[in-house]
């Protein structure tokens, strides 16, 4: 539990991979209630989803919500497409920035906020193999740095 009262479910690394994340959205999620228990048993999995804009609001695709063991009859779909909640304002914003920018909206985070389902959602922009290649190596250079660092400091 962090200090600002939210509770982590799931983290979409691949988007961190795959995208340039330039800014993020925080949306609520519209869920039946075997989904809030099963997100509370924390079964999500972002890696394939997206958001994508359809009129005048916002839908989640893709993402994987576990039926829940005690749901019976009730259960729901695990791949349904679930509507995210934005202030129109936002909707518009982003929806400009998909069409003229070539923009994708992809989710990064799935939390509890004050007992609230809420997902983080990115406005990303696509890596090419070399960016990823460039991001790895970066990221293998400060791992050898701190291991470095780490292992003089004994």
């Amino acid at each position: 539990m962090a200090r600002d009262g939210s509770k982590l479910i799931a983290k979409n690394k691949k988007a961190f991979h795959d995208y340039f994340i330039e800014e993020t959205f925080e949306a609520g999620l519209v869920l039946t209630g075997t989904e809030v228990k099963s997100l509370r048993e924390g079964k999500a999995n972002l890696r394939d989803a997206y958001a994508n804009i359809l009129g005048e609001e916002v839908w989640l695709m893709g993402m994987h919500i576990s039926p829940y063991e005690q749901g019976n009859i009730f259960n729901h779909d695990p791949l349904r497409e679930r509507k995210l909640l934005l202030h129109k304002a936002e909707i518009r914003r982003l929806l400009g920035k998909v069409q003229a920018a070539g923009y994708t909206l992809v989710p990064t985070k799935l939390y509890f906020k004050d007992g609230r389902a809420k997902v983080e959602i990115g406005l990303a922009k696509g890596k090419q193999l070399h960016d990823k290649r460039q991001t790895l190596a970066r990221k293998e250079a400060e791992r050898e740095m701190q291991r470095a660092f780490r292992d003089r400091q004994r």
